[in-house]
């Protein structure tokens, strides 16, 4: 067989369209997934029988550079490479292979066609499974045999000496036999290697940018992208690269710079820069659209104004006042009846409508706020929020904070002590102000404050979602002005930005969002949407969750067996009468033990079931117990609520004849209705822990089926705890 005459000057010409030069980068990644498709890259490349490539995997995932890496790793290094897009050839191959016939859209007569021109080179037909179905015999022949023929000819067949090469986003069972086959993972497969892909990105990004280093990406940025899909892979990524340096530059220029050396980049990447789109959402019922006048009314300020520091704040003054110097205990005390009848059965009712809201009119921090303000009034300006993932310190000491409050709920019976429930609420409004004094924003409420850590936890489910549009938000806005703070910008007011320092269009879940609308206020684009939508919806097989989160879960379950230790524990030789009387560290042991039974039975289950699964079996049962507490706080809450009145005025019966107190306003629920109450939201917490469960474990038949059953036992067992007198 002779050998065919180097390609001429026009014929390069022709073939310039096609040309591979090189690899545009190597496997990045030190997962096993990148360790395993490096190898099978190498041994594609050393195979000295040159047999045909089929790299298959998802839109993205570079598969075109894959096959480059390869041929210019082979000892053909220094042959030509054409790259075809199998969408875009004719259905008779005239493109590729040439024609007899003249003006067809082949190679025109006297033209070579281009594998003949490519001689020993190497051939890339990208997208196979989009080529015509008449070429694709064609090519399994050239595959298999090497051999071609121009359309048309009835001639011999003509051997080509190069290698082929063909990616796939489908499965093409024909072309496998025939083909060393090269699978690339989905990036979404190969979490671990996300960190040191955006790493190398920014790298390359910032040459071109002609930066004297590329800024670090913050750990807390990977970790946040980890929870994102990437359903276009690393064509993906690489454009969240692209968008995120282009913001960077922008910002940079505007601000001119950190420093004077080095005006123009940065030196760290923000978190705010990296704009993923929100998975699709679904079943979403826009508030503001619908009624557009009710967003102008909820995001006034004096309204907020008014409610924060004209009512709430003075309120807490007086209720604490009201503790300390009025009786002390609950029969006599309407503040008592407040903190515990109405408020702690009111909040767990409002999870699953309005979320956290209750944070953004909590007078813990409302005082936080007013002396963080006056503080920065004397002179005084609080630090930035310390950078990195601050939830892998923070969510345990939530933990731990909640489990120290409900023992001192139970051992030192602060349902009935008045002056110790206001010690409880001036601590933790002593960790709010300290906290405002120390950071800016609200640090405590985000990262400390265990009630906020219930709260953000609880949130989950709610039917309540604020999010921003990523869209709009990457597009059209600069400043950032809905979470970093600034001046009136249009419709925009002005605002000190987001509490909880957290970017509407970033939110994974509602844990970090308190409805304050700080956002909605300052957005001059109207990207901030308010919206109803599932219960539950933020509980995903995907979703990011903080380090030690299940451990308050753990926690808050382990509140219904202190309240009711004596059922569990009250048989032990040790056990004390009560958690209230008698010596004290008896008391606190048995208490600690009954908190920690829970998190017992979870640690014992630990070895016979994978972490990823027995977590979210754990999520899974958030519904049941949100229920079971509401249930163990629905008795105080329906026979002592309705006496605010009575008890509050109580006092004033020792001032003259008393039998006016029998005349006020009073409710109390019948003990069977209260029952009656218990034993529905037990049943619907179930509900919706089995639904949720089904949700999480989706692709486990049998583990859903384990995980329903030990709900149902595990309802049956609170419902008996709740129904103890």
């Amino acid at each position: 067989m002779s050998t065919a005459p180097s390609p001429t000057a026009p014929e390069l010409l022709r073939l310039a369209p096609f040309l591979v030069g090189r690899a545009r980068r190597g496997v990045v990644g030190s997962s096993r997934y990148a360790r395993s498709l490096r190898e099978a890259a190498r041994q594609a490349a050393a195979d000295a029988e040159a047999r045909p490539v089929l790299i298959s995997g998802e839109p993205g995932l570079e598969k075109d550079n894959l096959a480059a890496l390869i041929h210019f790793g082979s000892v053909a290094r220094h042959q030509l490479m054409l790259r075809l897009d199998g969408a875009l050839l004719r259905p008779d191959g005239a493109d590729l292979f040439g024609s007899t016939a003249s003006g067809n859209g082949g190679a025109g007569e006297g033209e070579r066609p281009l594998l003949e021109l490519l001689g020993g080179g190497a051939l890339l037909i990208d997208k196979l499974d989009q080529v015509a179905p008449e070429l694709r015999p064609l090519l399994l022949h050239l595959a298999q045999t090497g051999q071609w023929r121009p359309v048309g000819a009835d001639g011999s067949w003509r051997q080509f000496s190069g290698r082929v090469f063909f990616t796939a986003e489908q499965a093409m069972p024909s072309f496998d036999r025939i083909c060393r086959l090269i699978r690339v993972p989905p990036l979404r497969v190969r979490r671990q290697d996300l960190g040191e892909w955006l790493r190398y990105g920014v790298r390359q990004r910032s040459r071109k940018l002609g930066w004297p280093r590329p800024p670090e990406v913050p750990e807390a940025v990977v970790k946040r992208l980890q929870s994102y899909d990437f359903p276009n892979n690393l064509r993906e990524l690489e454009t969240l690269i692209y968008r995120a340096l282009q913001q960077v530059r922008r910002q940079e220029q505007l601000n001119g710079g950190s420093d004077k050396a080095e005006a123009g980049w940065p030196m760290l990447l923000p978190e705010d820069v990296f704009w993923t789109s929100p998975r699709q959402q679904r079943y979403r019922f826009d508030l503001w659209r619908w009624k557009p006048q009710l967003r102008e009314w909820m995001r006034a300020p004096w309204l907020w104004n008014a409610l924060l520091y004209g009512l709430v704040s003075w309120l807490f003054v007086l209720v604490n006042l009201w503790l300390w110097f009025g009786p002390q205990d609950r029969a006599h005390n309407g503040a008592l009846i407040l903190f515990w009848a109405w408020w702690w059965p009111l909040i767990l009712l409002g999870f699953p409508l309005v979320g956290r809201l209750w944070c953004a009119i909590c007078p813990f921090m409302v005082w936080g706020e007013i002396v963080q303000r006056t503080a920065r009034l004397l002179g005084w300006q609080p630090a930035r929020w310390p950078r990195g993932n601050s939830d892998d310190w923070a969510s345990p000491l939530l933990a731990a904070g909640f489990a120290a409050i409900l023992l001192w709920e139970e051992v030192w019976n602060l349902q009935n002590t008045a002056w110790l429930s206001s010690c409880l609420l001036l601590l933790i409004t002593a960790g709010a102000v300290i906290g405002s004094l120390r950071f800016e924003k609200r640090f405590w409420c985000r990262h400390l404050c265990p009630v906020g850590g219930m709260n953000g936890l609880f949130a989950k489910l709610a039917v309540v979602e604020l999010r921003a549009q990523v869209g709009t938000c990457s597009g059209s806005c600069s400043s950032y002005a809905c979470f970093k703070g600034g001046p009136a910008d249009g419709e925009g007011l002005a605002t000190a930005g987001c509490p909880l320092g957290t970017h509407p269009a970033h939110l994974s879940d509602n844990r970090n969002c308190v409805l304050c609308l700080t956002c909605a206020q300052a957005c001059p684009h109207r990207s901030v949407q308010l919206a109803l939508r599932p219960p539950a919806a933020d509980l995903q097989r995907e979703m990011e969750t903080p380090l030690a989160e299940p451990g308050l879960i753990l926690v808050l379950s382990g509140d219904l067996c202190l309240h009711h230790w004596h059922r569990l524990l009250g048989g032990l030789p040790l056990a004390p009468d009560s958690l209230v009387v008698g010596p004290l560290l008896p008391r606190l042991a048995v208490a600690a033990l009954a908190l920690a039974l829970p998190s017992a039975l979870f640690l014992l289950a630990r070895p016979f079931f994978t972490a990823p699964r027995l977590r979210r079996t754990l999520y899974g049962l958030l519904p049941l117990v949100w229920a079971l507490l509401l249930a163990r706080h629905l008795p105080i809450g329906m026979a002592e609520a309705g006496a605010l009145v009575p008890v509050s005025l109580s006092p004033l019966a020792a001032v003259g004849r008393g039998d006016w107190l029998a005349q006020l306003p009073a409710w109390r629920a019948d003990a069977h209705v209260i029952a009656f109450c218990q034993s529905v939201v037990v049943l619907f917490g179930l509900a919706a822990a089995v639904v949720v469960l089904r949700r999480l474990l989706a692709n486990h038949r049998s583990a859903w089926l384990a995980a329903s059953t030990l709900a149902l036992l595990l309802a049956g067992i609170g419902r008996w705890l709740v129904g103890a007198a």
